[in-house]
Parts: C-alpha cells; sequence; structure tokens
C-alpha cells in the first residue's frame, strides 16, 4: 500500500530568482544562500518524517540536475508545470494522487523553523481519512502546507496569491464545496526583511533547529545587516489549538 506522498515545493537556487523581496537588504546573491539553507534544511528535516513518501517539486524543469545534486537520497523529483501556483499545485496533487498515493501534500520551503510533526499529523489526517483537506495556515494569511484527498481544483483557480486572501478564500471554497477540513496550528514563513529579523530572534531562543540556516542567520546578523529591523519583528509564533 502507497503512503502519502509530502512535496516540497523548490525553486533551484542559482536557476531561477528567489527571495527577491530580501533583495533590498541582503542583496541577491546573499538571499540565495539563505534559501538555498532553507531548502537543504526542509529537505533534511522531512527526511525524518516516518510515514509518508518524499517528493521535491521543483522549478525551472531545465534545472533537474542541480536538483537531483542537491536532494538528499530517498526523495523523487518532480518538475512544477502550470502557468501559476495555483496550477502548479493543483497539477501536482492531481499527479501524486494519479500515482496511487492515499493524500498528496505540497508544503513550501520557506518556514525554515516548522516543526516536523505538523506534517506528520497533515499525513495522517489523510492516511486515515479523518479529512478530505489539510491546511497549514500562516498568520500572513496564506498557508504553509496544503493537501488533499482527491483532486479539488477550485482550492487553487482564481486565488490572488501573496496576499491575505490566500487562506480564508481557499477555506471558503472547502467549506462551499462541503469538503471536511483540518487547520493544522499556525506559523510563519519567511518572506519579507521582518520576518527575517523574526527568524533570527526565534533561533536565538533555539539548542536545536536547521542547521544551515541558523548558521547563516548567525553570519548575517553579526555583519549588522538585521540591526535596523530587529525593532519591527513581529513576537515569536507559539504552538497553540486552532
Amino acid at each position: 500500500m502507497r503512503l502519502p506522498a509530502v512535496a516540497v515545493m523548490a525553486k533551484v537556487p542559482g536557476a531561477t530568482a528567489v527571495k527577491s523581496r530580501l533583495h533590498p537588504v541582503l542583496g541577491a546573491s546573499l538571499a540565495t544562500r539563505l534559501y538555498d539553507c532553507f531548502l537543504r534544511d526542509r529537505l533534511d528535516a522531512l527526511a525524518t518524517v516516518a510515514g509518508i513518501d518524499r517528493v521535491v517539486a521543483f522549478t525551472p524543469p531545465e534545472a533537474r540536475e542541480a536538483m537531483a545534486r542537491l536532494a538528499p537520497p530517498g526523495f523523487t523529483l518532480v518538475s512544477q508545470r502550470g502557468m501559476d501556483l495555483g496550477a502548479r499545485l493543483h497539477g501536482l496533487l492531481a499527479e501524486l494522487l494519479d500515482s496511487g498515493h492515499p493524500g498528496a501534500i505540497a508544503i513550501d520551503s520557506d518556514s525554515p523553523t516548522l516543526p516536523m510533526h505538523y506534517v506528520a499529523e497533515a499525513a495522517r489526517v489523510l492516511a486515515t481519512g479523518a479529512a478530505e483537506v489539510v491546511i497549514g495556515p500562516c498568520d500572513d494569511g496564506g498557508y504553509y502546507l496544503i493537501g488533499v484527498r482527491s483532486p479539488h481544483p477550485e482550492l487553487f483557480e482564481g486565488i490572488p496569491w501573496s496576499t491575505d486572501r490566500v487562506l480564508p478564500l481557499t477555506l471558503e471554497r472547502a467549506q462551499h464545496r462541503g469538503l471536511r477540513t483540518h487547520v493544522l496550528t499556525a506559523w510563519f514563513d519567511v518572506d519579507t526583511e521582518t520576518d527575517l529579523a523574526r527568524l533570527e530572534a526565534t533561533l536565538a531562543t533555539q539548542f536545536t533547529g536547521p542547521r544551515r540556516t541558523t548558521k547563516l542567520i548567525r553570519e548575517i546578523a553579526a555583519a549588522g545587516l538585521l540591526v535596523g529591523l530587529r525593532a519591527s519583528a513581529r513576537p515569536e509564533i507559539r504552538p497553540r489549538p486552532v
């Protein structure tokens, strides 16, 4: 029997622009290094989760060889296809379900401190049929994870991506379709300068965490690049029931 598939949505570092909203404070090169750390740490963390099949859904498609060199053993590589994020997400999840997985999950590569037991919870929910849709909300109005037991293109069509309407609109559509939905604990991703300062504050309180990201964030902080951002950093999210 096949396991639920968990796919990391990944841009191949160096093959396409990444973390563009951090370029003003870090520059393109350092922002790319940071994203490379995010991605590698995410893949290593996912490798510790039991009861799933691991996938990297990468873009651009022509960078497959570079992605293959970066991914740890045991990950299946799938190229993203579609004109926008919604088409890519739906296409990926539908492809994984068509191949026989009892559930398909897509997670981001921009929330480096995300506890992996949230991912394991999502996989269990789909595998047992406790819900038809599972969503991990971000506090900026998006989500870090979405999973389904069957294809639902309406969850992805016409969504105003990168706005605070992503999560409420997705939940509204799931409710309208009568889909049993399981909402995970909220977490935060790192897209903006304020998020970056928040990440530094979070990592400073942890004894364990994403090792590559932690090391680079300390280098960035030591270089003084975050001094002007710390005052506006939001407090760390603490796990809470939803």
